[in-house]
């Protein structure tokens, strides 16, 4: 599969459809940086009137996981991936259009180098940080993913 938002969106469609009907979208992916955009709306609420706390990791854990995806596939061994842990902040209430964007394209490569190496699985953390439309952030998501060679 080539790594561009379409085709990812509808990996997500057919692969999560609870994050697709929640409106989380892809909208760029490169090596180092993938972006993630979901608006606020009726279907993705909470009692609060603001993005419910679920959705706001869906997103942020696409813009994680498909970076390790990318990089995987680009690596050309079969490596499965996992998610071990999370952790979150919530700094203020997501409305409109909020964007996750994680940047840490860069450690993957790393870690899956020295997981074909050793043959031994790998962990590490990733983060993805979530703003709306003024620039604010709201939330920031945190994923320990594992890998390991098949």
């Amino acid at each position: 599969m080539n790594f561009t938002p379409s085709k990812l969106n509808t990996f997500l469609m057919v692969k999560l459809p609870s994050a697709y009907l929640c409106g989380v979208r892809v909208k760029h992916i490169t090596k180092e940086q993938c972006v993630v955009k979901v608006r606020h709306r009726w279907m993705n609420q909470n009692p609060f009137n603001s993005m419910y706390f679920a959705v706001q990791a869906m997103a942020a854990e696409l813009t994680t996981g498909a970076l390790v995806m990318y990089h995987i596939q680009n690596s050309g061994k079969k490596i499965s991936m996992l998610v071990a842990n999370n952790k979150g902040n919530f700094t203020k209430k997501a409305k409109g259009l909020i964007t996750f964007t994680s940047n840490d394209g860069n450690l993957i490569e790393e870690m899956i180098h020295k997981a074909i190496e050793t043959g031994e699985g790998q962990t590490f953390w990733m983060k993805s940080i979530g703003t709306d439309e003024a620039g604010d952030q709201v939330s920031q998501m945190e994923f320990e993913w594992s890998i390991k060679v098949k």
